[in-house]
């Protein structure tokens, strides 16, 4: 299996105690999509922005990259959705060798199809992220996603939706988080009227979430 291809921003003097933010871009982006984020999370966040691992002109996605193949609703092809989990697992594994010292947590998300694969990963892998973020994205129908309290406890979400996105409606956004509660889930969501797209009031939530302030639900 190749590594996948990545960029990052690492904060001067970074150690063991500097927050770690993985995110994954959507669908006919690459690596350097959501860079741009970076100066509104917290001051001394080291972002970490993997490629996905198809190209997206396979599926007529485009020039650029893509995570899954989509089949419509929250129906995902689970062969290429289980491919990227695995790329993501290793990734997320060789983390302390690419950023030079072995973080304390980190924090996994993503924007539309980077969010749904990132709520995918982990929801399979318990325990594995200490919190999860969903921009625009959804929770997909795929073999081994379980919303169940041993996939969720000991993990934040926070999951933010336009409520007029015409890539992913917000009904998929409502159906996925009722999921997520009913298992438990520790979930602050946020809605913005805007489409498929980050605002700036969402990051600003964003912000506000991975510093530890209460979230509504």
């Amino acid at each position: 299996m190749s590594e996948l291809h990545f960029e990052m921003t690492v904060p001067p003097g970074a150690d063991r105690d500097t927050p770690v933010v993985v995110l994954l871009h959507g669908r006919g982006a690459d690596c350097r999509d959501l860079l741009p984020i970076s100066p509104h999370l917290p001051e001394g966040t080291a972002l970490v922005a993997p490629q996905a691992p198809f190209p997206g002109s396979e599926w007529g996605y485009g020039g650029g990259w893509a995570w899954y193949r989509y089949e419509g609703e929250d129906w995902v092809d689970p062969t290429s959705l289980e491919e990227s989990v695995a790329h993501l697992d290793r990734f997320l594994a060789g983390l302390p060798e690419r950023l030079g010292f072995e973080p304390s947590t980190v924090t996994l998300g993503g924007f539309s199809q980077g969010g749904t694969t990132s709520l995918a990963y982990a929801l399979q892998n318990p325990g594995a992220v200490a919190g999860l973020i969903v921009l625009s994205g959804f929770l997909a129908q795929a073999p081994g996603i379980r919303t169940e309290l041993d996939t969720v406890r000991g993990m934040r979400f926070f999951w933010g939706h336009g409520l007029q996105d015409p890539m992913i409606p917000h009904r998929l956004a409502v159906k996925g988080r009722e999921r997520l509660r009913q298992a438990g889930a520790d979930l602050t969501t946020r809605d913005y009227r805007a489409g498929h797209t980050i605002t700036l009031e969402e990051l600003r939530d964003l912000h506000a979430w991975l510093q530890g302030a209460p979230g509504a639900s």
